[in-house]
Formats: C-alpha cells, sequence, structure tokens
C-alpha cells in the first residue's frame, strides 16, 4: 500500500476549488480535483452540515464515508441564505477558480448568488451545476439522487435476472459517473478560459453521464426498435460470460469478448470441439448458446480451487478475474504494485486505508494530505485569508452565518 504524504505542489497546485454540494456527486468531483493538488473549501450549513457525514458505516461514533469523501477539503461554515453568509460567499468566489454546488436550480439565484452576481465579481469564475435532471426542462426542480438516474438512464432496466426485477446498483453508481464528468467538464472550462479569459457555467444532470456509459441503446432502439434485455452476469454480445463457483467455494469472472479468448478457454477447459461449430465464430452468436458453454465452463471450474483456475488460465492466456470483496483487494499484489490503497494517518481513527487518487502521472501525482476534517474547521482560517477580522468573523459567527 501507498502512504500518503503531501510532497509538495500537485497538478491542480494554485487551483481554488469551493464545494457548496452535498451527497454525492458534487463532493466527489470536488474530491477528484483535490487529490491532484487543488485547494478545495468545503461550504456547509452551520446547522446542517453534509449528509454524508452521518451516511453508511461509523466506527466509535466517527462516519468512515465522509474520511474519503472529505479528504484533502479545507472545511468552512456559511449560510449562504442569510446577507452574511452571501458575504462569505461572494468574497470565496471572487478569489477561487470554480465552484461546485448542486442546490435545486434556481436557489443560487434566489440568494443572490447566481452565476450573474459570481461572475461579475470574478468573470474568470467556472460554475459547475450538478443536479439530477439539469437546469432546464420540465424536470428541472425535482429532487434528484443518484438512484432515480440509474432507474432513468435505462441501466437499472437491463440489469438483474431475465426473470427478475430491474436491478439498481448498492452504492451511487451514477453520482461516481457523475462526478468524473463534471470534473471533466471543469477542467474543459478551464482549459476554454485560458484561451478567452472568461469562465463558463457547467450544467450536469446525474441522468446523463451513466446514460453515455451504457453503450448503444439509444441507437438500438432508434434502427431496431428493441431494447437491450436483462441477462443476469451472460452477456447478449458473448459467451462464455459470467460468475462461476470454484470447489472452494469462491467465484471467478470470466470475459470472452475478443474471439481468441473464447478460443483459449474452451481448449483449456477440455472442449475444443465447441469451436469448430458454425456458432462459435460471432460472439453474438455464442450467447445463444450460453447453457452449453456455460455448462463446459462452469463445471470445469466447479472441480478446481479458485487459485488453480487462476492459474491455469492465466497460463492459458485465456482471461479470468477472482470476485474479490475489500479484504482481497487490500491483500492483492497488483493493486500493491500499482499503490491503489492508501495508509492516511487520521486525528480521530489513527491509521486508516483508503482507495487512492483515479490515476498516476509521471510528474505530479495524486496525493491525499489528509482525511476529511471536522464540521467547520477552517472557517477562521480560511475567511482571515478572504480578509474578514477576527471581530467580524466573531460578528458573523454570532448571527448565524457562519
Amino acid at each position: 500500500m501507498t502512504v500518503s504524504r503531501d510532497p509538495g505542489a500537485g497538478a491542480l497546485s494554485g487551483l481554488r476549488v469551493v464545494d457548496a454540494s452535498t451527497l454525492f456527486a458534487g463532493p466527489m468531483a470536488a474530491m477528484h480535483l483535490g487529490d491532484m493538488g487543488a485547494d478545495v473549501v468545503k461550504v456547509e450549513h452551520p446547522e446542517k452540515p453534509d449528509p454524508s457525514r452521518t451516511h453508511g458505516a461509523a466506527k466509535d461514533g466517527v462516519n468512515l464515508w465522509w474520511k474519503t469523501l472529505g479528504r484533502n477539503k479545507r472545511t468552512i461554515t456559511a449560510n449562504l441564505g442569510s446577507d452574511g453568509g452571501r458575504e462569505v460567499f461572494l468574497a470565496l468566489a471572487e478569489r477561487s477558480d470554480v465552484v461546485i454546488e448542486n442546490f435545486r436550480p434556481g436557489t443560487l439565484e434566489r440568494w443572490g448568488l447566481g452565476y450573474d452576481e459570481l461572475s461579475a465579481r470574478n468573470p474568470r469564475l467556472v460554475l459547475a451545476r450538478v443536479s439530477g435532471f439539469g437546469q432546464v426542462g420540465p424536470y428541472r426542480t425535482r429532487p434528484g439522487f443518484g438512484t432515480l438516474a440509474e432507474a432513468m438512464s435505462g441501466f437499472a432496466a437491463m440489469t438483474g435476472e431475465p426473470d427478475g426485477a430491474p436491478t439498481l446498483p448498492p452504492f451511487g453508481l451514477a453520482d461516481g459517473v457523475a462526478s468524473l464528468a463534471t470534473a471533466f467538464a471543469v477542467m474543459v472550462a478551464l482549459s476554454t478560459r485560458e484561451a478567452t479569459g472568461k469562465g463558463q457555467v457547467v450544467d450536469t444532470a446525474i441522468v446523463e453521464p451513466i446514460l453515455a456509459m451504457l453503450g448503444p441503446q439509444i441507437t438500438r432502439w432508434d434502427q431496431l426498435g428493441t431494447v437491450q434485455p436483462r441477462t443476469g452476469n451472460r452477456s447478449a454480445n458473448n459467451a462464455p460470460r459470467n460468475t462461476y463457483r470454484t470447489s472452494d467455494g469462491q467465484w471467478v469472472a470470466v470475459s470472452t469478448s475478443a474471439q481468441s479468448i473464447a478460443e483459449r478457454v474452451m481448449r483449456l477447459v477440455g472442449r475444443p470441439e465447441l469451436i469448430d461449430e458454425p456458432w462459435f465464430a460471432r460472439g453474438v452468436d455464442r450467447a445463444q448458446h450460453a447453457d452449453e458453454l456455460d455448462e463446459a465452463v462452469g463445471g470445469w471450474i466447479a472441480r478446481r480451487t479458485r487459485d488453480e483456475v487462476v492459474a491455469a488460465f492465466e497460463e492459458a492466456q485465456a482471461a479470468v478475474a477472482p470476485i474479490y470483496d475489500a479484504h482481497d483487494i487490500v491483500d492483492d499484489p497488483q493493486f500493491r504494485a500499482l499503490g491503489t490503497i492508501h495508509e492516511i494517518d487520521d486525528p480521530e481513527l489513527g491509521p486508516l486505508l483508503m482507495q487512492g487518487p483515479l490515476f498516476r502521472l509521471s510528474g505530479n501525482d495524486g496525493v491525499i494530505r489528509h482525511t476529511g476534517r471536522a464540521h467547520g474547521a477552517d472557517t477562521d482560517a480560511v475567511l482571515g485569508e478572504l480578509g474578514f477580522s477576527p471581530e467580524r468573523v466573531a460578528a458573523l459567527r454570532a448571527e448565524g452565518a457562519v
């Protein structure tokens, strides 16, 4: 595993990002930018912190999800609906490059903090607006969560067993995909700013990025009038492709997207004659014979341990992967070689493990400088940087603005 230390400037050092978003796409986009060195300032309501601070598992009353989602962020409080909070936010936006928010469309405008007001103070500002359904259209003011995006994008309809119900993921898939799209869009807007000198508004609808990841379902409907059926762990495009149980009660996944891999698998499991069948030459045709192929592959795997299966597939240059849980991931030598898992010292929990930045750069690797900080931990320091005197900060705190 990698022990994260602050080695100095990251690739985005010098970039200031204001994270005024909650649950989960916006905060995760800000986390990605922070991992690359941006100075991220997390703005939360003084009395209503980001709900992710109480989301999911906890240890001794300390939330674990926030330790990851809040990493590399300085935390301040401001009630944006108050005059004092508006003053703080405008001052922060004036000295920042990016603001990420996910209030319902129209909320910032109601507070006098829309892009007209923000860009008047800082024409170079990029405002990233993350919402369930975007800033326009009949659904724009609906509450928007990743679950709804997973339902309306087509993901749930194509996921699950053929005779079962549409299936939702047990984690924030749509939020995670939208966070990547938002971070990418922010960097595009910043690149454009270098040419024009002006910022702009990014409009991310959580329902759209996951839709874009689901393949040609729209084109298929347009051209063929059909929708992708639910196939469980199988694929409609190739076979064998499934999860298979080993003799020691473990599981592996097999993929044969390439024809050469499919042929190697069948030779490995002792059924080379199937390669000569007319239907074996195309993945979509093999998928029509998934029962026969799964019986051959699954039967062979069921007589061997997971380690034996993985070793045999590797020797045959066929595609297989053990199905891991978190324990397996931490112990895996490939993840260790990549430095995927980072060990961070946390002031509340001591050393803890978490997944690191998404990728490596040859010049400026991402780094986890610190875990998620306490609610409002950096309010005084950040407001001091913005020119607020200790007396003014005390007055804002007394009136409930911070």
